[in-house]
């Protein structure tokens, strides 16, 4: 790795770092800033066209919400009147709304994805999410427009990548589908942060691989000569990815699922869950391209892989946890 990229990614750290422990809407919004200027380099890391669009989508996206923020945070400073505080509160959640990418703000997303390498796709779906999630959090706000998006995030995420081909962009609609049970359960910082780490290792884990064998596209996974062990932990992970149990990916949905059981909010949970099942048809769709092709090569070769097991057992976690908790 180049020393300007290690400064980068510490840079990157640092600067979410500084924007959750803030106190204050400058100290916020600075971190967010330092933030910004330290992603694009990273995305910037190999000069090509796909990457200059790519950060320029990602500058001007941010600018413009990181605008919106201080300007609200300044006028709620000058204007106290209880209905303008609302207004301005309204403004502040969508413009860190348009920073995490959830829908209706989410148009940027899939398409800077799908011109990006694996690992830049990969921070931008799990740490950047961090800061933005926190400062919502600590808002305490669960307004009108949160719920919208809420419903949003979920039925765009789950829709949009089912006529999807590019991986890059399926994994974007995923993470919007994901960002909508977060934002859910975002009044309670441990359910939340609980969901995007076990969120984050899944994608991690599912990124690497599609890294691995330089997989963009699905009619690229036929032409593939995965072994069988190598099909079992892809569709582990993408059954794991969509929240199906009794995989780990599970887990977070059915605390997510238990914690609006209490809150009374049944109208929408039903509605989270129905299109949550819509996710699995293009985590399936993945699937049936790869297991309907034949492998010429010896099969089970690499069982004894040691990220193969490593990924087996963090999926496979669920049902011991359950069972351990029946006990």
């Amino acid at each position: 790795m180049k020393k300007s990229m290690l400064l980068f990614l510490i840079t990157l750290i640092t600067s979410t770092i500084i924007t959750v422990s803030s106190n204050n809407w400058i100290g916020m919004w600075m971190g967010l800033e330092l933030n910004m200027m330290s992603f694009i380099p990273i995305i910037m890391s190999k000069t090509n066209k796909s990457n200059s669009e790519a950060a320029m989508i990602y500058f001007l996206t941010q600018s413009i919400s990181s605008m919106l923020l201080l300007t609200m945070v300044f006028m709620s400073l000058m204007f106290k009147n209880p209905m303008m505080t609302e207004v301005m509160k309204i403004i502040i959640t969508m413009s860190l709304l348009i920073k995490l990418g959830a829908a209706p703000f989410h148009k940027w997303m899939p398409d800077m994805l799908s011109k990006m390498s694996w690992n830049n796709c990969m921070l931008l779906m799990t740490w950047q999410k961090i800061a933005p999630l926190t400062m919502i959090s600590n808002m305490n706000n669960m307004t009108i427009m949160m719920n919208i998006s809420i419903i949003w995030s979920i039925g765009i995420g789950s829709i949009g990548g089912i006529n999807q081909s590019s991986l890059r962009k399926m994994m974007g609609y995923s993470s919007i589908n994901h960002l909508g049970w977060m934002l859910a359960i975002n009044k309670s910082m441990n359910l939340w942060i609980m969901y995007l780490s076990i969120y984050m290792i899944l994608t991690i884990m599912v990124c690497k691989l599609f890294n691995k064998y330089k997989m963009f596209f699905i009619n690229q996974i036929s032409t593939l000569n995965l072994t069988n062990s190598e099909k079992v932990n892809m569709f582990i992970m993408m059954m794991s990815m969509g929240g199906l149990p009794p995989f780990i990916g599970f887990l977070p949905k059915w605390i997510t699922i238990q914690s609006m059981t209490d809150n009374k909010e049944f109208m929408l949970m039903l509605i989270m869950i129905m299109f949550s099942l819509v996710t699995l048809l293009y985590y399936i769709r993945i699937m049936t391209s790869m297991f309907l092709t034949h492998s010429t090569s010896i099969k089970w070769s690499n069982f004894n892989n040691n990220s193969f097991m490593m990924m087996m057992s963090i999926n496979m976690m669920l049902p011991i946890i359950i069972i351990t908790d029946m006990l």
